[in-house]
């Protein structure tokens, strides 16, 4: 289902793989190495950046808070935002209308 959005669906995809883009180890969400990412073209990491995005757009319909790595993916319905944190310390947003 994904959470309630009111922009684009492709901008919101958009805005979450750069989101996913900076964090750091996100893939470790994948469960694979560092040696395994940066063994990967810039392309494929491309690839698997944007679909963490669809799974998080997705997931964070029904769990609000997931780990990505060092950070942490929060939806915020009230604000109608999704949050990147890594710490206490806010990594990015993402709008959703």
């Amino acid at each position: 289902m994904g959470v309630k959005h009111g922009r684009d669906y492709e901008f919101i995809l958009k805005d979450l793989t750069a989101a996913v883009g900076r964090i750091p180890d996100s893939y470790k969400f994948f469960e694979m190495e560092a040696l395994e990412w940066h063994g990967l073209s810039d392309e494929e990491r491309q690839e698997v950046q944007e679909a963490l995005a669809e799974d998080l757009f997705f997931a964070l319909g029904t769990e609000p808070v997931i780990p990505v790595g060092s950070a942490v993916v929060i939806h915020d319905p009230e604000g109608h935002r999704i949050n990147f944190l890594i710490g206490e310390e806010e990594l990015t947003s993402v709008k959703l209308v």
